[in-house]
């Protein structure tokens, strides 16, 4: 990266931490001043205080500079504490607002971003960068030492500038400490571009690793897997590789660790002997009367700090242009565009739900992918139609679905409303028209209401009616709190526990308060006992009156609850009409379906036992 490129990431950081937290940024910068002079208040009112003593001043005066010195120090002090106080409340307010943005760009997100695994790589490379300490807080840390330390040399320079006006002190010592400080400085800069080159080679050797060794933990730590690791003993596999790939990482460090410290003990000893230099200088000016007690006081203490302060500011910045290497893969995540908002027309609402949707010549592939999960569809959606959409696993019916509801975009061809390029119409709006039950849908730990209505404000009663047309009316009144109970207990000790057949139920129950004109079912039946699925497949004419319903299943007994069946084969329409004309078609792919489950339900004669 450029200077200005580095310089334009900083402002955009910057930017962002004001955005987040106004009273973080301005506490931190204003707290980090008064930090920085703090310290030379007693030094330059000490350094008054020994001359006037060695003077032999009066009690009067000596007493003046030490109320003085107290006065100023402890207003600073105050001061400080009340700016830390109010940067620790924007703390809070930052920490809050950088872990919402993630959750909030994957939002902004096309749904076929969500599911990008190079994208899902990047989150999880800035996740693991950000475990090294690499983030928005370093970047609030070295700003804050940045300032802290300029605003030192701003004032040890403020306060050795008469050490150059010195008589006493020779114009080459005058001109050696002027080198010996740029000197210093200048090896500060060198050390640290070599630190920050072996911390960066490190971190990027080690990023992988870590982002393995997080797999290999969630792996052991997870219910799921666990089932698996437990019964073909694969806990200690799973531990070597994780151990194995703990132990490089360790090795790596110990290696850059090593390499940084051996740049540091020459810093330090270039460092201290330039102030011992100084202490000969002003010790053999003061022998020659040339300068004062607390001067030399003044001088060597303010040196100090400088030397300090110009380490600090170079280790600062530098911490701040590695960082920016991050910030760089962390802003490239915000910066990914979502083609599916692009859309501004309004949806027509229509009390009729006169919504007519065509696929013409839609063909789609998922992203990174070569082959078509949908080839060349052409369907026209009657408005009010029952459709069951069937099809062997992989045949794309749910790709039609996702496509349909626009969680992507065709590769190939077009969708329309109304005859209008679904693109074309506000994204949000046009979700607006769908009530989708998916196969792999989620509950969420609030409260059975809240889940019902996916909202927190909700109307009781609309909720308890769609969980009753959706079968849940005798668990609903086994609970205590009605619709206030909470699901699950991630954040209620007494939330209730359901079964993936509730489960179900309430998920429909949320597609039926939705009210939407396109209903959806993707296998809504799959958690249901037999006697829970019959009463989906009864109330199903019910349920989507006066709606335009889709209805997907293995089971195809629900096809005959519907008016027209839609068949895939292999991400193509193969066959389309009603289930006693398809069933007609011999040798066809809805008729091979059907046979095939049908046999699993015909009893064969048994087999007569001869008599003996």
């Amino acid at each position: 990266m450029t200077l200005k490129e580095h310089l334009n990431m900083i402002c955009r950081a910057v930017k962002l931490l004001y955005s987040l937290s106004r009273r973080y940024l301005i506490s931190l910068t204003a707290g980090s001043i008064v930090s920085a002079v703090l310290p030379y208040v007693p030094i330059y009112f000490s350094a008054r205080l020994i001359d006037a003593l060695t003077a032999g001043a009066g009690f009067r005066t000596l007493a003046y500079y030490a109320v003085l010195t107290v006065s100023l120090a402890a207003v600073l002090r105050l001061i400080e504490a009340w700016l830390n106080a109010q940067k620790e409340i924007g703390e809070k307010e930052f920490a809050c607002g950088r872990e919402w943005l993630p959750a909030q760009k994957a939002m902004e997100l096309a749904y076929s971003g969500m599911e990008d695994r190079e994208i899902a790589l990047l989150k999880e490379r800035i996740k693991s960068e950000t475990q090294t300490g690499y983030n928005l807080d370093m970047l609030a840390g070295c700003l804050k030492e940045t300032i802290r330390h300029a605003a030192q040399i701003i004032a040890s320079v403020s306060l050795t500038a008469s050490f150059f006006g010195l008589e006493a002190i020779a114009l080459w010592a005058k001109l050696a400490f002027a080198g010996g400080v740029l000197l210093t400085a200048a090896f500060d800069i060198w050390m640290n571009r070599k630190t920050a080159e072996a911390r960066m080679g490190y971190f990027a050797g080690i990023t992988d690793a870590n982002i393995w060794i997080e797999k290999y933990v969630q792996y052991l730590d997870h219910y799921t897997s666990g089932k698996d690791i437990r019964l073909y003993a694969m806990e200690k596999p799973l531990a070597d590789l994780a151990d194995r790939k703990y132990k490089d990482i360790c090795g790596q460090e110990r290696a850059m660790l090593f390499r940084c410290a051996g740049y540091g003990l020459v810093s330090v000893l270039l460092n201290y002997t330039l102030r011992f230099g100084v202490y000969l200088l002003l010790i053999r000016a003061a022998l020659g009367g040339g300068v004062s007690v607390g001067s030399i006081a003044q001088y060597v203490s303010c040196v100090m700090l400088l030397l300090t302060a110009a380490s600090g500011l170079v280790k600062a910045w530098q911490g701040a242009l590695i960082n920016n290497r991050y910030l760089k893969r962390y802003f490239s995540y915000f910066d990914i565009p979502n083609p599916m908002y692009q859309g501004s027309l309004s949806v027509e609402k229509r009390d009729d739900n006169e919504y007519d949707i065509e696929f013409r010549d839609v063909s789609f592939r998922y992203p990174n992918t070569e082959s078509y999960a949908l080839r060349h569809v052409n369907i026209k959606l009657k408005i009010g139609e029952r459709l069951a959409v069937v099809g062997m696993n992989g045949s794309g019916k749910t790709t039609f679905i996702k496509l349909l509801c626009r969680l992507y975009d065709p590769t190939e061809g077009v969708i329309l409303l109304n005859g209008v390029d679904i693109r074309k119409y506000d994204y949000d709006e046009y979700l607006s028209i769908f009530s989708v039950v998916f196969q792999d849908f989620r509950l969420f730990a609030f409260s059975l209401g809240q889940n019902v209505a996916a909202a927190a404000e909700y109307i009781g009663e609309k909720a308890a009616d769609c969980l009753r047309e959706a079968g849940f009316e005798g668990r609903l009144s086994k609970m205590l709190k009605g619709l206030d109970t909470n699901l699950y207990q991630d954040f209620d000790p007494e939330g209730v526990e359901i079964s993936g057949g509730e489960a179900q139920k309430i998920a429909i129950a949320r597609a039926l308060y939705k009210d939407a004109p396109f209903m959806v079912l993707d296998e809504p039946t799959a958690a249901l006992d037999p006697v829970s699925e019959y009463e989906v497949y009864r109330k199903f004419s019910e349920i989507s009156s006066g709606k335009t319903a889709i209805y997907i299943s293995h089971r195809l007994a629900s096809c005959r609850f519907c008016d027209k069946i839609l068949v895939f084969h292999e991400g193509s329409i193969v066959q389309y009409g009603t289930h006693e004309a398809l069933l007609a078609q011999a040798g066809g792919k809805y008729a091979d379906l059907w046979n095939a489950q049908a046999r699993y339900y015909v009893t064969s004669p048994q087999p007569q036992t001869p008599a003996v």
